[in-house]
């Protein structure tokens, strides 16, 4: 009888450790789905092709700088520069064209390099000088916010401004450059077409390449990766330098979005990189930064904020949402993650 007993309770024990790998797999996948097809049913303009575009295409930029994040994350890091590093890039594109009468394709290539530098310098700050990633990463944000209004005297650049000498300014956005967000491939907008490159592109090299299980290796335990003579520093680094340049691309997509150089521009960027970026970790239960996970973490956000504003809610509502959203996530990755642990260990 004792031995019925202690099979039952084995076998309800396994039960629930089924039931919770499930949840901790498939529940933000499941929450996702339910959250769509609400929305859709409740309301005609969510199914609208067009709105579901737009909402991919809103996403785009959060998407790609919390691809840049989650490079970071894996290495054990966090870049808190991100939205600086975006913003610098939309003032630097501007000043290129507007100032300087340059062409779409010169100001992309200033961007990217001014992203990679971004990068470098955090490298340089976090694996030389071995300060934290959160100090480090946070002193170049008020840095770069700070420099990137230098050369514009603090003013937004437009066609047609007035500059400091008392002429106007020669240049103005050529339309190539604007084609950056307003192209189309089909109906699918351009940004879309770049996020769905760039999750590939990370996906590929985190977990099918050397440097990425590097990486990986090297935030799951440092001191140990070192021993087995894994360059640390090295792959520390580049993983800020990936992340400027994915700030960066962020950046242009944002500039030509709004079509000037406005100062304000990715100044609420990196909390919501952050974001979809720790609520990836939750995605199939992995438990750790990986690509497919910060998509689907942008995806669902952007579904919950469309919803909302198509609903009639308040802006402020937004963040209330976001704060949810993330927690939800995080009980998926860590509380869920533990009990399962001890149910195994029960067993």
């Amino acid at each position: 009888m004792s031995d019925q007993k202690a099979q039952a309770a084995t076998g309800g024990r396994e039960m629930a450790l089924r039931f919770q790998d499930g949840l901790v797999k498939y529940g933000f996948i499941v929450v996702t789905i339910l959250l769509f097809v609400y929305f859709s049913a409740t309301e005609e303009t969510f199914r609208n092709p067009n709105t579901l575009f737009s909402m991919l295409k809103f996403t785009s930029v959060v998407a790609i700088a919390g691809l840049g994040i989650t490079f970071t994350m894996v290495v054990g890091g966090l870049d808190l520069s991100v939205g600086a590093v975006a913003g610098l890039s939309v003032t630097l594109s501007a000043m290129t064209m507007v100032f300087y009468n340059q062409q779409g394709g010169v100001a992309i290539v200033v961007v990217l390099l001014a992203g990679a530098l971004v990068g470098l310098f955090n490298a340089f700050l976090i694996v030389i000088l071995k300060i934290p990633d959160l100090l480090a990463t946070l002193g170049t944000m008020f840095i770069v916010m700070g420099l990137k209004l230098v050369p514009v005297s603090g003013q937004s650049v437009s066609s047609g401004m007035t500059l400091r000498d008392g002429s106007i300014a020669p240049g103005k956005f050529t339309s190539d450059f604007l084609l950056i967000d307003r192209a189309n491939v089909g109906p699918v907008p351009f940004p879309v077409i770049v996020v769905l490159i760039l999750t590939i592109l990370t996906w590929f090299f985190l977990t099918r390449t050397k440097w990425g299980r590097m990486m990986y290796a090297i935030g799951a335990n440092p001191e140990a990766s070192r021993l087995a003579g894994v360059r640390v520093r090295f792959y520390h680094g580049l993983a800020y330098v990936i992340c400027g340049v994915f700030a960066s691309i962020g950046g242009l997509i944002l500039s030509s979005r709004i079509g000037q150089g406005d100062i304000s521009a990715g100044s609420s960027l990196l909390l919501d990189a952050v974001a979809v970026a720790l609520v990836g970790t939750s995605v199939l239960g992995l438990g750790r930064p990986n690509a497919w996970g910060t998509a689907l973490g942008a995806l669902l956000i952007g579904i919950v904020i469309t919803g909302l504003t198509i609903k009639g809610f308040p802006y402020y509502a937004q963040d209330i949402a976001k704060g949810v959203v993330l927690l939800v996530a995080l009980i998926f990755s860590f509380t869920l993650s533990r009990r399962k642990t001890r149910y195994v260990s029960a067993t």
